[in-house]
């Protein structure tokens, strides 16, 4: 994934080594030298992360760190602190500071790259979550104010550890203000954590009755624990393992032996994380009402889509990496004149559901009226926007819709029209007319098909694996109703 970097150090050397790192991975790189200037550029130039080094003249790291959490809009902000500071007393003060995580030069390149990685993706999801709040206040949505003191008191904490002496640590830190459980089975783990009740789950990488790793990558599929944050205990360079566990979600790590002051720091950092998504999506939920929801589908409307679109263009740049994808459903009149709209409804309601299963978390999909959707992608490219079509056209046709409680089976297709890109910050509706004119084109063609805006002929899709790597194979088919 793209995403800007800055490298704060008052050493040239290391400045440019971090930079040939980061460029060599396709990331922008900014620098700075001293704590005002990463201030500013970070105030003017609104990086994704943040790698800063402890001793500076002037301002050192740790000052540095507590001002970024102070900043209007850079509270969340990921931040790094990478030097040669070793001590655990150095580590715990990063982290009571406000950083992410405290890295020892000369640092493991695996380490770095994967935490990187990681952070962006906590970033990515929050970047969404405030464009979701944006739109919802400009609707009319109340503002709320967001503590981000956290406090361990009356959290909720799953335990997976099968080293009696290593639970007993965890349980003693986390035990003290809030409610712990502990288990050493994986399958016990996943199984509590489907109840939804924890705010963070600390897992043991050297589980030796099950597979640590399949239980991290279980526990982030499963819809309960989703959002919980993930903390992983291991031992010290085990660098393979632990870039896997960030890679498959984890949020955070925690070299054993466990030292109670870092565990406790780390874990609230996580669950200021944690917190501050849920308060965000608790926020949306409380002011999405009937004028921005479509009352039959339960899918947002016109009017939000819109606004999501325009605010995801003026958020990136131009919005380069944002598609505005097109679907209608064939033959729909058709639907309503043979069978009433009673099974045209129900009709809608099961398109609505399967587009919805497709896509991202942070993706959109709104009813524009009738028999129209439209569905918003972000941090996209143009071959993965169509990808998108593809899968979204296949998800449809690729059953048959049950309706009239189970007594009429119809084949439904559709046909998509892709448009990607905002042209010269062009108004929200017209990149939505674009879309609208090649998923027409699409029909032209011969529906139950793909469109891209600006390419002369409509894709069919295929039998062809469309989805993204993990994904289920979908399967298209032939024909249309009516």
């Amino acid at each position: 994934m793209s995403a800007r970097i800055l490298v704060v150090d008052d050493v040239d050397i290391n400045i440019r080594l971090l930079e040939a790192k980061l460029t060599a991975e396709y990331y922008d790189v900014l620098s700075a030298t001293n704590g005002e200037e990463a201030l500013r550029r970070i105030t003017e130039e609104n990086p994704d992360i943040v790698l800063l080094d402890v001793m500076m003249p002037g301002m050192d790291g740790f000052e540095v760190c507590r001002a970024i959490r102070e900043l209007p809009g850079h509270r969340h902000l990921p931040v790094v602190m990478v030097t040669a500071l070793s001590e655990q007393a150095d580590r715990v003060r990063g982290l009571e500071a406000g950083a992410d995580d405290f890295l020892t030069k000369p640092v493991n390149d695996v380490a770095l790259m994967a935490r990187v990685k990681s952070l962006l993706r906590i970033k990515m999801l929050l970047d969404e979550l405030q464009v979701r709040e944006e739109t919802s206040l400009q609707l009319g949505g109340a503002a709320l104010d967001f503590d981000s003191h956290t406090q361990l008191a009356d959290r909720q904490f799953l335990v997976v550890e099968d080293n009696p002496h290593d639970a007993d640590v965890a349980t003693s830190v986390l035990g003290e203000v809030s409610n712990v459980v502990t288990v050493a089975d994986a399958d016990e783990a996943l199984r509590l954590a489907a109840g939804g009740e924890f705010d963070a789950i600390v897992v043991s990488l050297e589980l030796e009755s099950s597979d640590p790793l399949r239980l991290c990558s279980a526990l982030r599929s499963q819809k309960e624990s989703r959002h919980c944050a993930i903390l992983a205990t291991l031992a010290d360079g085990d660098t393979a393992r632990l870039a896997k566990a960030l890679e498959l979600g984890v949020n955070d790590y925690l070299m054993k032996p466990i030292d109670p002051s870092e565990f406790r720091a780390r874990i609230r950092t996580q669950l200021r994380y944690k917190l501050y998504q849920d308060y965000l999506r608790g926020a949306f939920q409380r002011t999405a009402t009937m004028a921005i929801t479509d009352s039959l589908t339960g899918l947002y409307n016109r009017r939000y889509g819109v606004s999501h679109l325009k605010n995801l263009r003026d958020s990136r740049e131009g919005g380069t990496d944002v598609a505005a994808i097109m679907v209608d459903i064939d033959h729909f009149k058709q639907v309503n004149d043979s069978h009433g709209h009673s099974i045209g409804d129900e009709v809608l309601c099961e398109v609505a559901q399967r587009l919805q299963n497709v896509l991202r978390g942070q993706d959109l999909v709104a009813r524009l009226g009738g028999e129209e959707f439209l569905v918003i992608i972000s941090n996209t490219d143009l071959a993965l926007a169509r990808r998108v079509a593809e899968r979204l056209c296949a998800c449809i046709s690729a059953t048959p819709f049950i309706v009239s409680a189970g007594q009429l089976s119809l084949n439904v297709t559709v046909s998509v029209g892709v448009a990607h890109g905002f042209e010269r910050q062009e108004d929200p509706e017209f990149m939505v007319q674009r879309a609208d004119e090649a998923m027409y084109a699409a029909k032209r063609a011969g529906r139950n098909r793909i469109c891209v805006a600006g390419e002369a002929d409509a894709s069919v899709p295929t039998d062809a694996d469309v989805s993204d790597a993990g994904e289920p194979k979908m399967q298209t088919e032939a024909g249309n109703e009516g």
